[in-house]
This record gives structure tokens, C-alpha cells and sequence, in this order.
């Protein structure tokens, strides 16, 4: 994944500092799936049922074990990035919340993903032109890359990797056309945004791209 500027023995110092990674390409959005192994995630016997999944591939149509444990850990960390409680809401929300309420599982689990979306997404939401191309995420990377040696030291195949999952993300929470690449707001019923304010993460709701005025309206409805 990596370039070569670096020895072995360098890049995994520079990594075990770094606090990005780009472990979501391997998996990117992945709804249905997620949704297939939550019931295996929040089972009292995880850790049992996680590794006879990775042995079966019963849920994940994948070719291998290796594959099958990539995303199982991926998934992993995606489940513990918030509090168990979150999931019992989860559950309870319809498809089009539950892909919002992923892609706030993803930002907080991913920082690199956080700080892609708040710069340039978000940003590009509150500009003239609300289409988003592979160099504005490009452009956001860079500035990553500027001050951090890990991200820096992905190859140009990692990079374009990063880009497409992103897109792909952002495309598959009905954020983002993937034709035209026009953004739009995730517009949903207040009670879908409960969870966040009375958890302290209001922010999510402009990373909705909600305007400040409807955030209010939001508010006061609840």
C-alpha cells in the first residue's frame, strides 16, 4: 500500500505515529453486508461467532479467509468506534437513516475520512460550484499528506483507491451523484437526527450539509 521512500523498519515507525489510515478501502461502504454481521457484532459470543464467519463465509461472499478477515476487522472496528447503544438505535431506523448513521460510524472511526469530508465535501457544499471531482479530494489529501509521512508515503495506486472509495461512499448514502458528481443534502425526519444531539454530536448534521437554519428547525421539532 505503501511507497518506497521509506525502509520497512521506518515506514512502520512512521506508521505506528501516524493516526490515519486507509483500512476503509478495503471495504468502503458495504451496507447490506455491515447490516448482515451487526446481529454476529452485538452477540454476547462476538469474538466465537466472528471467527467461524471468517472460516464459513456464510454471510460475506468472498473468495477467501484472508479477504473474509480484512473486512471482519474493518467491520470490527467500525462497530466499536461507537457506543453500543448507538446500534440498539440503529436498528430501529429506516434504510435511507441507517446509511446516514453509517457514514457517521465511518467518519468517527476513520479520521482521514473525517477530515476529507469536513474539507472538502462540506466545504464544496457552501461554494458556487456544489460538483465534486476527483481533484478536490485529491487536493484535500495533499494537504493531509503535507503534514503527515504515512500519508505521504501512499503510492499514486493507494491514492487513487482512497479517492474511489470515498466517492463511492459518499455516492452510496445518497449524498453524491456518481454521474454528475452534484452533491445534495442527507435530508431526513428529525427524530433520525435524535441520536446525534442528545449525544453530543450535533456536528454531524452540517456534515449532512444541513444549513445552520435547519439544524435549529431541527432542534426545536424535537
Amino acid at each position: 500500500m505503501e511507497g518506497g521512500k521509506f525502509t520497512k523498519k521506518q515506514l512502520m515507525s512512521i506508521k505506528m505515529t501516524s493516526p490515519y489510515s486507509a483500512s476503509f478501502t478495503g471495504c468502503s461502504f458495504m451496507y447490506s453486508e455491515f447490516n448482515m454481521l451487526l446481529p454476529l457484532l452485538m452477540d454476547e459470543n462476538a469474538e466465537v461467532r466472528i471467527k467461524q464467519e471468517i472460516q464459513e463465509h456464510k454471510y460475506l461472499k468472498v473468495n477467501t479467509e484472508a479477504a473474509s478477515k480484512r473486512v471482519l476487522a474493518e467491520f470490527k472496528k467500525r462497530y466499536y468506534a461507537v457506543p453500543k447503544g448507538f446500534w440498539t438505535w440503529y436498528l430501529t431506523l429506516s434504510e435511507q437513516a441507517q446509511k446516514a448513521a453509517l457514514l457517521y460510524v465511518l467518519l468517527k472511526t476513520y479520521l482521514l475520512l473525517f477530515e476529507l469530508h469536513t474539507g472538502t465535501t462540506v466545504r464544496k457544499w457552501h461554494s458556487v460550484n456544489r460538483m465534486l471531482g476527483t481533484n478536490d479530494i485529491m487536493g484535500a489529501y495533499y494537504e493531509i499528506a503535507a503534514r503527515d509521512e504515512f500519508v505521504d508515503s501512499w503510492t499514486d495506486q493507494t491514492r487513487r483507491k482512497l479517492v474511489s472509495s470515498y466517492i463511492t461512499i459518499l455516492c452510496q448514502c445518497g449524498m453524491m451523484d456518481r454521474v454528475t458528481g452534484m452533491l445534495s443534502q442527507i435530508k431526513l425526519n428529525p427524530s433520525d437526527y435524535s441520536w446525534y444531539l442528545n449525544n453530543g454530536e450535533g456536528w454531524f448534521l452540517e456534515a449532512c450539509l444541513l444549513y445552520p437554519y435547519e439544524i435549529d428547525e431541527i432542534k426545536q421539532s424535537l
